[in-house]
């Protein structure tokens, strides 16, 4: 990379650790914290939480009914998400360690915590653990393609890219055959991934 591309990418993780301490402070606003992966909220929280919560037949009476209509069709998309995600496992198992492939944590892409919210009714929180399953799945699934990317093909492309994936960045520019040969070099002895363990 060039020096202003090295001077941009350490100002970008400044600014990710700003954007991290700002939501510290907010957590630290909300009143909660975590401990050893649990969230606690202060006990004046909770009952305000608990007062908010709308009831299951309010929400039932208040929804669209096109919401209601709808919404098998959403959940619906569970069984094609449930079969692309265990395909992508059983991919990474078997294929991550034959190319030295560091595999990539599924549990760190997959959180429940919602349900820990005092003021969703059973559906609301029903709606958040699909929600955070799917987008979960999708962003692990996401992460092993891009490991996939990292090793066959480091090479960006000419366009533009729209949310590129985080491994996207350290790829060879379009054109430039010897940095693609160099970093298909690189790769000689497995991925080395930024993070992984």
């Amino acid at each position: 990379m060039t020096a202003q591309l090295d001077a941009l990418m350490e100002k970008l993780r400044s600014v990710e650790a700003e954007i991290e301490a700002e939501l510290t402070k907010r957590r630290e606003e909300l009143r909660f914290r975590l401990e050893n992966r649990r969230i606690v909220f202060e006990k004046e929280v909770l009952r305000v939480h608990r007062e908010i919560k709308t009831r299951v037949s309010r929400y039932l009476i208040e929804a669209s009914p096109l919401s209601i209509v709808t919404a098998p069709v959403i959940y619906a998309l569970i069984v094609p998400i449930a079969l692309l995600d265990i395909s992508v496992m059983a991919y990474q198992a078997i294929c991550f360690p034959v190319y030295k492939i560091p595999k990539v944590r599924r549990r760190d892409y997959l959180l429940f915590d919602r349900h820990h919210l005092a003021y969703l009714n059973i559906i609301e929180k029903i709606n958040c653990a699909y929600c955070s399953y799917a987008n979960g799945a999708v962003a692990f699934m996401r992460e092993v393609a891009a490991r996939t990317e990292v090793y066959w093909c480091p090479i960006k492309h000419a366009r533009r890219v729209l949310g590129p994936h985080p491994h996207y960045r350290g790829f060879a520019d379009f054109g430039d055959a010897e940095g693609f040969r160099a970093k298909l070099r690189q790769m000689k002895d497995g991925v080395k991934i930024e993070g992984a363990d």
